[in-house]
């Protein structure tokens, strides 16, 4: 067995169990690529602007949370924009930074564009996954089959998020050591939907528009058996697809981690086009006789 997964480390991930067999008998397994777009609420320091060092001058530094300037509360890069415009000169800036918080004073540069501090910005994050599920009773769907994470590993306090449609542009082929990726293209102009939550089992959210497909049963956890099932992916411009996979051992229903299952890809056309599983395929649905078993998660 150590040999065989060596010579094809990409074709080995855990999975979890749907976690939507507690609120519905039928699911669309979609496996539809989406962006996604989640704001935590808070606004960082990604970087600084070497043509306005007034931010760099003045003591910022990359990962400073920017709490408040001139007392005026701050949860987006809006709120930037209106407190600087508002200001007649120098601002106080209220930042966290490791735990503590910090007074800084900085003097905006005037631009045509209105005041710069000399920043770029982070306030969520912002990437591409799998659709795992869509409910057409109610338009709820899920993705990724896992959690987003902050720049400190913890989960993402997401606040409120967006979903959009998404194409894949190319591929970075996996490799021993390396997983590969999926690298995508979302289109922002169009709002596919909204999402609800940010948790370990993956994100959730309400499509403004229905994905296309047949709605199968949730596999309850005594239909999943080792052998044969399929993954639903979108890997090309061409739409999703199902590809072969193997389960090979099914974990104790009890751990703590929501990785339930072990699979091989031996699909040889996936194998070929991504080398195995890539990032950007997280929440392909995995179905096993005509039932939706979970989600692809972890290589």
């Amino acid at each position: 067995m150590k040999r065989a997964l060596h010579r094809i480390p990409m074709g080995i991930l855990l999975i979890y169990l749907c976690a939507a067999t507690v609120f519905a008998r039928e699911l669309v397994p979609v496996g539809t690529v989406i962006g996604l777009e989640l704001s935590a609420g808070s606004v960082t320091v990604a970087a600084f602007d070497d043509e306005f060092p007034a931010g760099r001058e003045a003591g910022l530094q990359i990962g400073d949370e920017i709490v408040a300037i001139d007392s005026t509360r701050i949860r987006c890069a809006e709120d930037i924009r209106r407190a600087l415009n508002c200001s007649d000169g120098t601002v106080e800036l209220l930042v966290s930074r490791d735990g503590d918080e910090k007074e800084i004073r900085v003097e905006p540069r005037i631009t045509q564009t209105g005041p710069k501090l000399g920043i770029y910005l982070r306030q969520g994050i912002t990437g591409i996954g799998t659709v795992t599920y869509y409910d057409p009773e109610n338009g709820a769907f899920g993705t990724l089959g896992h959690g987003v994470s902050d720049s400190k590993g913890k989960l993402l306090p997401m606040v409120r998020g967006n979903a959009y449609p998404a194409t894949v542009v190319s591929i970075q082929k996996g490799k021993s050591g390396a997983p590969g990726q999926l690298k995508g293209a979302l289109n922002v102009d169009h709002l596919l939907g909204e999402l609800s939550g940010n948790t370990g089992r993956g994100v959730f959210g309400r499509a403004q528009k229905g994905f296309q497909g047949q709605a199968l049963p949730v596999a309850a956890w005594e239909d999943v058996h080792t052998g044969k099932a399929t993954i639903r992916s979108t890997v090309t411009g061409g739409g999703p697809r199902d590809y072969s996979v193997e389960i090979l051992k099914i974990y104790p229903r009890n751990r703590s981690d929501s990785r339930n299952l072990l699979l091989k890809v031996t699909d040889p056309a996936l194998l070929e086009a991504t080398g195995g599983i890539v990032q950007g395929m997280s929440g392909s649905p995995i179905i096993q006789d005509g039932k939706l078993v979970g989600a692809v998660t972890h290589v």
